[in-house]
């Protein structure tokens, strides 16, 4: 067991951050991203230009939590730089079901001839475009945009019927890079 164990993330040029409790703000431009980071043994910081995430025990698990906490840190960067966009289709087999943006959800109707509307929640900060049968997600926080692509997906599950036959739905076709 090694007894401790860091990682340091060099913080951007341009970007500011800032540790209030164990909640990490970031911020470039109009751009602002929060995460809170909430495990006991693992301690982050802001240390000069560098992000500091360390862990004084560190058994296996402690040495992957760290390295998580690293990757979310780095999407946040990543994400203040670039937005995050997730790619759907709308796959339809049987009714041409029809789908809109009304607030902060995204309303499928006619799915397999439903009379009652599905709906999906769009979390804040995440814009989503319909054109025909695509649908573009893109957020500066890759979970946000994740959550609401799952949130799409998941609405439009098949329920009681056989898969094989039954195709239609939004399906997920492209994921945003992954930066290592």
């Amino acid at each position: 067991m090694k007894n401790n164990y860091e990682s340091n993330l060099e913080i951007p040029s341009g970007v500011n951050c800032s540790l209030n409790g164990n909640v990490l703000h970031c911020a470039k431009g109009s751009v602002q991203l929060t995460r809170v980071f909430g495990t006991h043994n693992i301690s982050v910081s802001v240390k000069g230009n560098q992000v500091v995430v360390e862990c004084k025990i560190a058994n296996r698990k402690g040495i992957a939590n760290v390295n998580a906490y690293a990757a979310h840190v780095r999407n946040m960067f990543q994400g203040l730089n670039e937005r995050f966009v997730y790619e759907m289709e709308i796959c339809n087999v049987h009714f041409p079901m029809t789908v809109k943006i009304e607030k902060d959800s995204f309303v499928i109707t006619n799915f397999l001839g439903e009379k009652v509307p599905r709906i999906a929640k769009i979390l804040p900060g995440v814009e989503v475009k319909v054109d025909g049968s695509k649908i573009k997600i893109s957020s500066a926080d890759v979970d946000k945009a994740g959550q609401t692509a799952a949130n799409i997906e998941k609405a439009s599950q098949v329920r009681g019927k056989d898969r094989r036959i039954f195709q239609d739905g939004c399906f997920i076709t492209k994921k945003p890079e992954v930066v290592k």
